[in-house]
């Protein structure tokens, strides 16, 4: 058995990529589905898409590479982290669409809770703040609004997962209700210190105990893939959240490292080690990994729009018809001008936590046009993330001094990464493999089945294709980043 096979489940498609003995991509598959709007603000999956797409990708990339299942030592998954399924336990069907993480519905459930008091009591137990964001209230809603739902959760007869224990309970046929460590600290359920699922924010946020999975190590026996799946039975071994398995796939394993990745949105993670610190700035304490029952944490700051931001140009605007197209646009822009655009189509996600804040664009003339509206967009990450970055510079002393890594469709363009370490006056690193989630989960696998190395040697084979080292003069750098902050205060109504 000489392959791991990797599952990317995304936003906005599914992956499915083979890696070899030497964690090199040897095949890759991928799908998109369909993302549901009912209402503004409102986000929606149907579950089933997030199957039968990860189903159908990876036995399209075994068919590419001529792998078969008895060659693939195990599967990691990885997956969009926050989004919520409930289904029933006996016929393993969906009460209602998966609400996805960028969803907005509980926003005044969120509200109304911290107006009583409880976003301490909440931040003390999971390290997360009240926020729509999470899975608790997306879990309650559903059982809120599905007639008889809440009754039989109580019961037992429902299940609620993230995405990765969907896909386990598909894999395996209903054999296995499990989540990981990464996954579970990201519900407002879980006690991120105490390393179990808490009954105190289960009981405030009305989700019964009876419907949650049980927690593993992100490398663990997660159950068998079913044979008819992929022809014979394969052991899933690596799970992580997305952003989790893309800090171990940087290698970010010593305390004061840190990683950008940019997709859909934008997250990045500085590993805090062994201790978990609570943040002054409105950061989530989050579990980077937990190997070996030991829990390794991490802060986070969490973009809720970065790619989409770049989708929103295609579809919404239809000023370009690829995503390729964005650069060259931002290239042929007007120096002249300063357009902001403020990306906060659902809200702004940290430093700010603003779920009823929406987007806008700033500083338009007459001579606005393509280009640099797609600047504005691309210029629009790298100010976010600088959010982000003073946000730990203050909660974390030396942050600033590490250089960040980043990974993510949009590290691939040259201009962005340029505008990046611009714009937070720090180098920024790109690796050669810019397929980090996956390579993570991949790696978590491939360790436990002794077909990769362990954490140090891993880390060491990490290989650096790009330094971007800033360019631009201190007194430009303050001068856009203070239009940046001007531009935020005004979609916020301060």
């Amino acid at each position: 058995m000489t392959h791991i096979l990797a599952i990317d489940q995304g936003t906005t498609s599914s992956r499915a990529i083979l890696f070899d003995a030497e964690m090199s991509v040897v095949a890759q598959a991928q799908e998109e589905f369909t993302q549901h709007f009912p209402r503004s603000g409102w986000v929606e999956h149907e579950a089933a898409d997030l199957w039968t797409s990860t189903a159908a990708t990876c036995r399209a990339a075994m068919e590419k590479a001529g792998v078969r299942a008895r060659d693939i030592a195990g599967i990691g998954i990885t997956s969009q982290r926050e989004t919520t399924v409930v289904w029933d336990r006996a016929t393993g069907k969906p009460i209602h669409r998966a609400i996805v993480w960028q969803d907005r519905r509980t926003a005044a459930r969120c509200r109304d809770l911290a107006e009583a008091g409880h976003e301490a009591a909440v931040t003390r137990a999971t390290g997360l703040l009240l926020d729509p964001y999470f899975s608790g209230t997306k879990a309650a809603w559903i059982l809120d609004n599905v007639e008889g739902a809440r009754a039989r959760a109580e019961a037992g007869e429902l299940a609620f997962g993230t995405v990765d224990s969907w896909l386990i309970w598909n894999l395996t046929g209903g054999a296995e209700h499990v989540t990981d460590a990464t996954n579970a600290s990201r519900t407002m359920l879980y006690d991120i210190r105490e390393g179990r699922w808490s009954e105190e924010m289960c009981e405030l946020l009305q989700v019964p105990m009876a419907m949650l999975p049980e927690v593993k190590d992100c490398a663990a026996d997660f159950g068998m893939a079913r044979a008819d799946v992929f022809g014979e039975a394969i052991p899933i071994l690596g799970v992580a959240g997305d952003q989790q398995a893309a800090t171990i796939g940087q290698a970010c394993f010593t305390p004061g490292m840190m990683k950008s990745t940019y997709g859909t949105g934008c997250f990045a993670l500085l590993n805090t080690g062994d201790e978990a610190v609570t943040s002054k700035n409105r950061l989530l304490t989050t579990i980077a990994y937990r190997m070996d029952g030991r829990t390794t944490y991490a802060l986070e700051g969490s973009i809720f729009i970065a790619g989409a931001v770049v989708q929103w140009l295609r579809d919404g605007l239809r000023i370009i018809r690829d995503a390729k197209e964005t650069q060259p646009l931002a290239e042929k822009a007007d120096d002249g001008q300063q357009v902001i655009l403020v990306p906060a189509f659902t809200g702004l996600g940290a430093p700010y936590w603003n779920a009823e804040c929406r987007g806008g664009i700033f500083g338009l003339t007459r001579s606005s046009g393509p280009e640099e509206l797609a600047r504005a967009a691309l210029e629009s990450v790298g100010y976010q993330t600088r959010d982000l970055l003073e946000a730990m510079r203050a909660d974390w002393g030396g942050a600033g001094e590490t250089a960040l890594r980043v990974d993510g469709g949009m590290s691939a363009s040259d201009w962005a990464m340029q505008f990046l370490s611009d714009i937070i006056g720090a180098p920024v690193d790109r690796p050669e493999v810019l397929e980090t989630t996956a390579l993570g989960a991949a790696w978590l696998a491939g360790q436990r089945a002794g077909l990769y190395p362990g954490m140090e040697a891993f880390a060491e084979g990490w290989k650096l294709e790009r330094t971007f080292t800033p360019a631009m003069p201190a007194d430009a750098r303050d001068a856009r980043y203070g239009a940046w902050k001007r531009a935020v205060a005004a979609v916020q109504g301060v």
